[in-house]
């Protein structure tokens, strides 16, 4: 394993070419698909599942032109339950490469082209939110076991590989940023800077931070025995 800085140039200004896109809540997703394509109308959104329909949806006629499925991108179907979709080489490839770096070009253009087809990208813009764990877990009557499967593992992920490479990734966490990002869209010629990014990561990395100590705090006060076992079919 080897950890090193990145050597590479920095590019200021980005123009939003592929957007990926994981919400479980969808508020706001109509004015940033509009707002994302008036600036641009060539770029291209890639999702999945629900989130994959309501872009459909929104888009309507140019669905073709500017949506891509996951799970045709990747060449990797989904496994049941909706899970493992986004844990591809080819999603988290297009979020953590370094733009300038000739190996992650190669990486990207030659090697992903044996998976699904076709060479992996650069992701300019994510834009996630996660299943709603506090929210479940406030419920009266909810089981560990409700608790668990409501625990988000792609969303989280892609989440971090996107803040961690904010040199290169913008990353909107919630509905509540759109207008701004919209806004700052339109007023610097359809590109998002580097200080931007800055901010959104730092935004980001807080929100997951948060998301996984609510996580922590609720399994760490569970009673093995008595909670968990009288839920589970055990062999």
């Amino acid at each position: 394993m080897s950890i090193r800085e990145n050597i590479y140039k920095v590019v200021d200004r980005i123009k939003p070419q592929h957007i990926l896109v994981s919400v479980f809540d969808k508020d706001g997703l109509e004015a940033l698909i509009s707002g994302i394509r008036d600036v641009n109308p060539f770029v291209r959104f890639y999702s999945t599942g629900g989130t994959g329909k309501k872009i459909v949806d929104l888009l309507g006629s140019s669905a073709s032109e500017n949506y891509t499925p996951v799970e045709e991108f990747t060449g990797a179907p989904e496994m049941e339950g909706g899970l493992v979709k986004t844990l591809h080489p080819k999603i988290h490839a297009g979020l953590l490469a370094e733009r300038g770096n000739p190996s992650h070009e190669e990486y990207l253009q030659k090697t992903l082209s044996t998976l699904g087809g076709s060479p992996g990208v650069y992701f300019d813009v994510f834009v996630g939110n996660l299943y709603p764990f506090t929210s479940v877990i406030a419920q009266k009557g909810t089981t560990p076991e409700t608790a668990r499967v409501n625990i988000d593992i792609g969303g989280p992920a892609m989440t971090m590989a996107s803040a961690k490479n904010w040199h290169s990734v913008a990353v909107l966490t919630s509905p509540g940023q759109y207008n701004g990002f919209i806004e700052s869209l339109r007023n610097n010629n359809g590109t998002i800077g580097l200080e931007q990014r800055f901010a959104l990561a730092c935004q980001a990395m807080k929100s997951i931070g948060e998301y996984r100590s609510a996580i922590g705090s609720y399994f760490e006060k569970i009673d093995f025995e008595k909670d968990i076992k009288p839920f589970l079919t055990i062999q």
